[in-house]
């Protein structure tokens, strides 16, 4: 991300518009002329000069005040055509960039040039009551400083933001009667529960509809009729599973049994015509593994009782689409559950299972359910065995005054997931030293380095501070977990980084443990995706250690 040299000298004028012209725009599209539409104007204005003429570009406001209004004042780009998103970051930021390739202009306040205009840091930093600011010599203020206070650099934006999201086909809710987009379920959102009114129809009990209508028959009667579904037998603390199978033919000797289980009457197979417009349960049951299935994952073949089961189809790393598998579950009469996202499996184990609650699901509700998946919520990633070279740091060990410990226990871990050991270096707290061992260990063919110790809070820790000398970028330190927090992962050339702090001599499962398996998947990790991880991040301590098959840091 490169700074663009900010030589345009400030003009009276926003964009095509006198000063006094673009206020009374302001005041007629906005209520009044808010200092938060003027500043936004004049960068706007500013960053659409920066542009080529000739592109086509969507908006990003970082703020929900004031300054999408100014953005839909000076550009095609409004909330309503889709061309403008806002994503309320609390930044007082805009861009625009092409809607082919991304590259657009990010104009933001500098707080290190407001200072020769007092009465606009006391506005944007809101040191005085609305009231008591001084409206006039804040507009003057504007006036004379137009986009010179503010920063304009290029920026490139993620291709999943660029991605447009239309509505797809829209349905009526069964519940409201509303038009709404059927990708958010069988039910609008609003009857969800995500409706801001107290006293919205969303309230009302949920309505399922009656089904079609099918054949009752006594138990005794259905000898040499065939059964129309799965019946499960249980005894307690011994067995569960269907008894009584579908499409089984009913015999004289399991009429007793039936009645054993409480079937006094079951469904049969008539000859009747079903109803189009609904599913039995174990094809709905199977069209919707087939859609939460992704890559890695199997579908068992048996579909039982209304019941699909995914399975792991190798080892390694499950994802789950938490969100998405949020908004399938929302849907009456379907559900799905998996294993928790981030778990370690292996080819053939059960990471998911989809059921039809009805014996029969109305076709529409089941096609709305998959609809509102973005994609495939399910998948297992492959584990990359790496090279791996450890690089311990500490004087104290460099010097031989305390043995090494924490070789041996990295080794272990990463030839468990089927990495090997390329190269071990020892370095003492010396960040020189410590980033000639990580050239040197990328020079032996490491592909990720993980480096223990210096990584706390004292000051002969220096190893991040090596790391950064080694060319080491995409740093992200510090852990919402327990043990662990003081990790860090990072890239340096095309190889990765974990570091590892010193509870990992004393615990046996810390960050480390969690971070391993996501850099061997190859996933980009992001400040939100450690964020993320402090929800079950506190390590119970158990005396007994069963990770991975525990819900730490899932």
């Amino acid at each position: 991300m490169d700074s663009i040299t900010n030589d345009h000298a400030s003009l009276p004028r926003i964009g095509p518009h006198a000063f006094e012209e673009y206020i009374h725009m302001a005041e007629q599209f906005h209520g009044y002329a808010a200092p938060g539409l003027i500043l936004g104007g004049f960068m706007v204005a500013e960053v659409r000069r920066r542009l080529p003429e000739s592109i086509l570009y969507d908006a990003i406001s970082e703020t929900a005040w004031c300054m999408p209004d100014a953005i839909q004042m000076l550009t095609p780009c409004t909330i309503g055509n889709g061309w403008l998103k806002v994503f309320n970051l609390g930044l007082y930021a805009l861009c625009l960039y092409d809607k082919a390739t991304g590259e657009g202009v990010r104009a933001a306040v500098d707080p290190s040039r407001i200072g020769p205009y007092p009465a606009i840091g006391e506005w944007l930093y809101k040191l005085k009551p609305k009231k008591e600011q001084d409206s006039a010599r804040l507009r003057e203020e504007m006036r004379l400083a137009g986009h010179t206070i503010c920063d304009f650099r290029r920026i490139t934006v993620k291709p999943d933001v660029m991605r447009p999201r239309g509505k797809g086909h829209i349905g009526t809710c069964r519940n409201c009667g509303q038009p709404y987009p059927c990708r958010d379920g069988a039910v609008c959102r609003a009857c969800q529960g995500e409706s801001p009114y107290d006293d919205f129809l969303a309230a009302r009990e949920e309505r399922f509809p009656e089904g079609p209508k099918l054949r009752v028959m006594e138990a005794g009667e259905a000898i040499g009729k065939t059964l129309l579904h799965d019946m499960t037998g249980i005894e307690p603390g011994r067995s569960k599973g269907a008894v009584f199978k579908r499409k089984q033919r009913v015999e004289v000797e399991d009429v007793c049994q039936l009645q054993r289980l409480g079937r006094y009457s079951v469904y049969v197979e008539e000859g009747q015509r079903l109803d189009p417009d609904w599913i039995h349960e174990d094809e709905a049951a199977r069209a919707m593994a087939g859609t939460l299935a992704g890559d890695g994952v199997d579908i068992a073949p048996e579909v039982r009782e209304g019941k699909a089961v995914l399975r792991a189809g190798m080892d390694g790393l499950l994802l789950v689409d938490v969100v998405g598998l949020e908004r399938f579950n929302r849907t009456p009469g379907v559900i799905c559950a998996s294993r928790q996202t981030g778990s370690l499996v292996n080819a053939g184990q059960e990471v998911a299972a989809a059921r039809a609650i009805p014996l029969y699901l109305e076709r529409e509700q089941l096609e709305r359910a998959v609809e509102s998946l973005d994609g495939p919520a399910v998948r297992v990633a492959a584990l990359r065995p790496r090279g791996v070279g450890v690089l311990v740091t500490g004087t104290e060990v460099f010097q031989g005054l305390v043995n090494d410990r924490f070789a041996p226990i990295v080794r272990a871990k990463v030839e468990a997931m089927g990495c090997r050991v390329v190269a071990t270096e020892i370095a003492p707290d010396d960040r020189n030293c410590i980033a000639g061992a990580v050239r040197s260990m990328l020079e032996r063919g490491a592909e990720l380095i993980v480096t223990t110790a210096g990584l706390s809070v004292d000051p002969e820790d220096v190893t991040r501070k090596g790391l950064e000398d080694a060319g080491a970028r995409d740093m992200l330190y510090g852990l919402p977990v327990l043990p662990g927090a003081m990790s860090l992962v990072a890239k340096v050339e095309e190889s990765r980084i974990i570091g590892v702090p010193a509870c990992a001599l004393y615990f046996r499962t810390t960050g480390f443990d969690v971070l391993l398996p996501r850099v061997l998947a190859d996933l980009e990790i992001t400040r939100s995706d450690l964020a993320a991880l402090g929800h079950g991040g506190l390590c119970h301590n158990c005396k007994n250690c069963t990770y991975p098959k525990c819900g730490f840091a899932k």
